[in-house]
Formats: C-alpha cells, structure tokens, sequence
C-alpha cells in the first residue's frame, strides 16, 4: 500500500489513549476489504497548487536530466510531511520512491527541516534498516528545503529529485536545485497568499452584504410604527376589530422581521478567522483547551486544504458548534478533532471519551443537531451522529469534494 504521509514527531503527555483514528464509510458502502482498496488506489485530487507543482516539477526533471521528483509539504499542525505532487514516476516506481523520501528511510531529512540542501547514494538498500527492496533502481537523490521566503524562514517542506547517476554526478546540481527550490517556495507562497486575498475579498463583501441587510431593518421597524399608529387610532376610536387586525399585522411582521434577520446576519457576519479553515480550527482548538479541562487532540491531514468559502463558513460553524457541547455536556476528560478525505469526501470527525447517551434535541444546549445538519445540507453533506452510555459521543461530518471547476465559479 502507497504511503503518503509521513510522520514527524508523535506526543503524548496523558494517560488516556484513543485506539484508533475514527472510521469513515462513505454512503451507500457497507466498509470491508472492497471499500478499502478503492480508497487505497483512487486517484488524487488535482488541486490547483498540486498541478502547479507537477509542472513545476517536469521543468526542473528536464533541466537537471533527472529521473523523477516528489514534492512534500509540511502538514498545519507541523508534525507530517505529506507528498502533494510528483512526476516521472510510473506505477512500479511510485511506491520505491515514497519509501525513500520516508523518515525511517532517509534520517538526512531532519537536515533538510532544517535548511539544509543534501545529495544521498541510495544505490544499496542494504545501508537502510527496513527497506523492503532488495535492490534499488534509483542511484542517487538531491533534497531541498522548502521555506517561506520573507520572514523566519519556516520550513514549507521538502523538493526530493531523483537520479540515475551516482551522487557524485547528482551533487553537482545542487546549487541548481537550491535555486529552484527558492522558486518553487515562492510560488507555493504566492499561490497561498492569492486565497487569503480572494478569502478576504468574499468575505468583505459578506460584511457589506450584512450591513445593507441590518440597515433594511428601517423598513420593517417604519412599517411596524405605522401599524402602531393605526392600532392606536383605532383603540382611541373603539374599532375593535380594526385593532385586531393592526395588532396580529405588527406581531406578524415583527416575527417575521425577527426570524430573517437573526439567520441573515448569522450566515453574512461570520467571525471566522479571514486565513482560512484551517487556521480558523487551529483558533478554536486552541481556545478551547484554554477554556476547558478537557485535553483536546487536534489532528489536521490536508496539507492543503482549500474549500469554497460556503463550505469553510458552515464546517467552521458545525466544528465549533460540537466542540462547545462537549465542553457543556460531554463530561469528558479527552475529545479529538479529525479532519481527512476519504473516498472522495472531506470528513470532519468530533469525538469525546465522555458519558455518552446524550439526548439530541434541537434546541440550544443539546447539541443542536438539526441546526447542525441543516449547515450541512447547504453544503451537500450529512451530519452522523454516534453516542453510547459509557462511551462517549461522535459527531462526523462529510461532504464530496467541491468539482474542480469551483474556483472559477466562484471567483
């Protein structure tokens, strides 16, 4: 099986441990070997960035005269890196090249983390514990670093190339692929950057949205005063049932004005953070351990993770939503948050070791679940939840990945 995602450092300072990572069956599957095989090999999403960099890739194959190249980017959380792009690899060499450019394979990548461009020989798997091939077909690697460019120089991840030739030959164009690295860093930070403007300029155009929705409010309150004036001309002149109809007119606009109001704001005014979704879940995690005494896990696996600006409001909004049930009612000592694709789908999984059983009704302080699930309507999704006595409670949410034309339509 391919292996993409590549572990840094693992930690844990409590006693309770979670036994597995949280399972997801896509609708209309029943799980089983079948299901897992079609996840295994499914082809990966092409985002933009993902083609950006394969073709950027293809360009410094052909420059340097290597044999193929891989792409790694460092997870939110700092703690994976995880192969976003690649190029020159068939089938059969796909796998070879994944083990070479794992940790326990290459210790020199705790160099590369830290700024350094190194050449490898990996003619002999023999000099490599655990390496399932008994022979090699790469000669040689050159990586580099990938870091952002105008600040601390943080570490993005790794520019892996791979060569036919010896390590002798390949360590002459390491200056070259330094040079691109720079490049392709760069590019990774402009591409970054660009969402965070065009983030920035729908959501500022929801706050004008909202604001000329709560001006219109002068039309139901001018409408409401002049039924006023009209129950109280007719209560001074005894028109009983004229004052009737005034008075179920003001209370019907009222609530009518109350309700549209309520929910517009909600949707326009969103106090998610303007970096995105995955930011905006590293705040809530963040602020939630600092209000609870429930340790909180927080474990992002999208490297890159990008959604129409719908999409990241209502999963922001369902996220948060679960997380402040578990604080109120869970009882809980650990809680996680998951978020992975899966067989086509983003999943978003809440989970806590709490008291379970809860009673999910809609209203505030239960849950919220039907509020919950419809947000995820708007977004294609379903909401499922999974609670015993004793054993705690999961919320999970998915919905199929956006088509890959939903920039241009939403730009």
């Amino acid at each position: 099986m391919q292996k993409k995602t590549i572990p840094i450092a693992i930690a844990n300072n409590s006693t309770f441990l979670w036994v597995r990572d949280p399972d997801f069956t896509p609708p209309g599957e029943d799980g089983g070997v079948a299901m897992c095989l079609t996840h295994e090999f499914m082809a990966p999403r092409a985002g933009d960035l993902k083609t950006l960099l394969e073709n950027f890739l293809e360009s410094i194959i052909g420059t340097v005269n290597a044999t193929a190249g891989v792409v790694r980017l460092l997870s939110p959380d700092g703690r994976t890196l995880q192969i976003i792009s690649s190029a020159g690899l068939s089938d059969d060499l796909q796998e070879e090249a994944e083990n070479y450019v794992e940790l326990d394979c290459e210790a020199s990548d705790n160099a590369t983390l830290g700024h350094v461009v190194h050449a490898s020989d990996i003619s002999e798997c023999n000099s490599r514990q655990n390496c399932p091939h008994s022979s090699c077909r790469f000669q040689s690697l050159v990586a580099a670093p990938l870091e952002v460019q105008y600040s601390s120089g943080a570490p993005l991840g790794i520019l892996t190339i791979f060569f036919d030739v010896s390590r002798t030959a390949a360590s002459k164009v390491m200056n070259t692929l330094a040079a691109f690295a720079e490049m392709m860093s760069a590019t990774i930070e402009h591409t970054r950057i660009n969402r965070d403007v065009r983030r920035f300029e729908l959501l500022a155009e929801r706050q004008v949205i909202a604001n000329d929705i709560h001006d219109s409010l002068a039309q139901t309150l001018t409408y409401s005063r002049m039924r006023v004036n009209l129950l109280l001309e007719s209560i001074r002149t005894g028109n009983q049932v004229m004052a009737s109809k005034y008075a179920r007119d003001l209370d019907e606009a009222l609530e009518i004005g109350q309700k549209s109001t309520r929910e517009l704001i909600a949707d326009f005014r969103c106090d998610m953070n303007r970096g995105g979704l995955s930011i905006a879940l590293h705040d809530l995690a963040t602020e939630f351990r600092k209000r609870n005494n429930i340790v909180l896990e927080y474990h992002n696996r999208l490297v890159d993770l990008e959604l129409p600006l719908e999409h990241e409001i209502q999963v922001y909004y369902i996220v948060r939503e679960a997380l402040t049930n578990i604080a109120r009612h869970s009882e809980a000592t650990h809680a996680r948050l998951f978020v992975s694709a899966k067989f086509g789908y983003y999943v978003f999984t809440i989970e806590d070791n709490g008291t379970g059983a809860c009673t999910f009704t809609p209203v505030e302080g239960h849950y919220g679940v039907m509020i919950m699930r419809e947000r995820a309507h708007r977004i294609g999704g379903e909401i499922r939840v999974d609670s015993a006595a004793g054993l705690g409670t999961q919320v999970q949410l998915f919905f199929p990945e956006p088509p890959l034309d939903w920039r241009v339509v939403n730009d």
